[in-house]
């Protein structure tokens, strides 16, 4: 194999000109909500620094995130969605989420309108992540594509159920619980079995809503640092959900004195991780499967 082959690539650090302690640093001001212009400013950095320091970490987060997510143990699903807007309001956006209720993992995440396509995805993504339980328990707001999409993609044996709420001046004036698949028998089996809810309930999604909108500066009410482009607030979810899944301790989940972050429920990993220890893991991935390609073709040109 030839001895000049350059794989740098692979490293988010490469070429920073800062330490790796100023990078990380601006990953997890991101992920609590700070803009871009403060922390360029806190950080005595230039705002394009920053936004491409942010988009590296976002790639590398994604791709950490799409290895390591899988065969989550499911028996209570919540699925909402959150609404924001790109480019002053001219272009409205869905943020669609799906949490497994018992580890609190966040596991699929679709951005874009709120349309059969979308939700369908979504399901399709968690689905491929889970490890569902028989009669897993499902429960959604009233949008009727979740029906279709429900009884097409999860099957016949899941429990779904709706919740509808009725606002009035702000407030919830009525709340509205239906069964749309299973039996009443099922449905009760399945709280029974569920160590968080006694009815049907979206409460926890809505939870995380407000961890995801507090997380983002661009998902922040009345803000000026909303996203101009759709990318952007894509890769920005894809770093919060990685934090969010790995490295945050997450109140719910206290065992005696120890806190674990939702990876830890699931049982993908053993403590809470950091930003650099993601990083370079990711990194020496790509630096093996580099490694194998260029053996390859060197062999087989050698070979021949």
């Amino acid at each position: 194999m030839p001895q000049d082959v350059l794989l740098h690539d692979g490293d988010p650090y490469h070429r920073i000109k800062r330490s790796r302690n100023t990078f990380d640093q601006v990953c997890h001001l991101s992920v609590e909500g700070v803009n871009k212009s403060v922390i360029a400013r806190v950080k005595k950095l230039s705002w394009n620094t920053v936004d491409r320091w942010l988009e590296r970490a976002a790639q590398f987060a994604k791709r950490y995130q799409e290895r390591m997510v899988r065969s989550v143990p499911v028996q209570e699903l919540q699925a909402d969605e959150i609404r924001s807007f790109i480019d002053q309001k001219r272009q409205p956006v869905y943020i669609i989420t799906a949490i497994a209720v018992w580890s609190r993992m966040w596991l699929s995440c679709v951005l874009g309108r709120r349309s059969y396509r979308n939700i369908r995805r979504l399901f399709r993504d968690f689905v491929a992540r889970a490890d569902l339980e028989p009669s897993v328990l499902i429960t959604t707001d009233g949008f009727s594509r979740y029906d279709w999409v429900i009884s097409g993609v999860c099957g016949p044996t899941c429990v779904y159920g709706q919740v509808v709420k009725t606002r009035r001046k702000d407030r919830v004036a009525r709340m509205e619980r239906t069964l749309v698949m299973g039996t009443r028998q099922q449905l009760t089996e399945a709280l029974l079995q569920s160590e968080d809810s006694d009815t049907l309930s979206t409460a926890f999604v809505e939870r995380h809503n407000l961890t995801v909108r507090r997380g983002r500066a661009y998902l922040h009410r009345r803000t000026t640092a909303h996203a101009r482009r759709g990318v952007r607030l894509r890769e920005q979810l894809d770093l919060l959900r990685c934090h969010y899944n790995f490295i945050r301790t997450h109140m719910a989940l206290k065992f005696g004195t120890m806190y674990k972050t939702p990876a830890m429920q699931a049982g993908l990993t053993h403590r809470p991780l950091t930003f650099r220890r993601i990083f370079m893991a990711e990194a020496a991935g790509t630096y093996f499967a580099v490694i194998v390609v260029v053996e390859s073709r060197w062999l087989l040109r050698h070979a021949a």
